[in-house]
């Protein structure tokens, strides 16, 4: 199998939030095989519907062990066989966060669990994780966040920091999962204002400047299957649709679009039409 996709990311949903176009349409490609490493079970993450509230962090503290359920039928809608937990399921544990003032920017909190991922006691152990991942499965593609974990999320920054740690021990071309801000603010403009959601402020979802984007990856005809992964992360994300018109909120109700296009930076600053546009089997 020639061509070979890994993509790092935090916890369960963030591969179908950011990446679940890419993943498709990959997947659905018999010359490419696409790897998924999911860091944590996502314990901290706030729930959506009422009647598992009590599976939280601050009640029963079973959200890890849900979350593993929802992570199989968002794969499984997406396409995608090979799924791993860095280091083993429950190896590390979702770091929480804290707000950070504006918007939906996040912040390390101020105490952080024995066993949670972004410990810098733990750093060195999961770098070791991840290239034993990559020894195996060889890729030639990895994708992960930018340096900022998109929205500073400490996980998302720490799934950053291994990645690119991995990556120079077992070289890769490396993208980051980016929204452009045209392309969200279009998808914005273009929301259903019946949706039960708040519009987000200007500004308030994380984008970067266009100029940073090299590739853009047409996910349009994977519409479906991403709408079926989401339903799958039902603790995390709710979907509204309306006469063709979807939005998807988290538990804040802040109001996103469902993009029809995922954007990505690469490392190495060169604009390609493809992620694995020039790379050799």
């Amino acid at each position: 199998m020639p061509r070979r996709l890994l993509l790092v990311h935090a916890h369960p949903d963030d591969e179908t939030l950011t990446t679940g176009g890419t993943i498709a349409h990959h997947a659905a490609r018999p010359d490419t095989r696409v790897t998924l490493v999911t860091c944590t079970l996502g314990e901290q993450g706030e729930i959506i519907p009422p009647a598992l509230a009590g599976l939280a962090a601050d009640r029963a503290d079973q959200l890890g062990g849900y979350r593993i359920g929802e992570l199989a039928g968002a794969c499984a809608a997406l396409g995608l066989s090979d799924h791993r937990f860095l280091g083993g399921a429950g190896r590390w544990r979702d770091s929480g966060m804290a707000l950070a003032g504006h918007g939906v920017r996040a912040a390390t909190p101020e105490h952080l669990h024995p066993r949670a991922f972004a410990r810098p006691q733990d750093f060195d152990a999961q770098v070791d994780a991840l290239v034993e991942v990559m020894e195996e499965t060889r890729p030639q593609v990895v994708v992960t966040y930018g340096a900022d974990g998109g929205y500073g999320h400490p996980d998302h920054v720490r799934a950053h920091e291994i990645t690119v740690a991995a990556v120079a021990r077992r070289p890769a071309r490396v993208f980051y999962t980016v929204v452009g801000r045209s392309t969200l603010d279009a998808g914005i403009a273009a929301l259903d204002r019946r949706a039960p959601f708040r519009i987000p402020a200007p500004d308030e979802l994380p984008g970067v400047p266009d100029a940073t984007i090299t590739t853009r990856l047409d996910v349009s005809a994977h519409r479906d299957v991403r709408i079926a992964a989401m339903a799958a992360h039902a603790t995390q994300i709710a979907l509204w649709s309306r006469s063709g018109n979807l939005a998807l909120a988290m538990s804040n109700l802040v109001a996103q679009p469902l993009l029809d296009v995922e954007e990505y930076t690469a490392t190495d600053g060169v604009a390609r039409a493809d992620l694995f546009a020039g790379v050799a089997p």
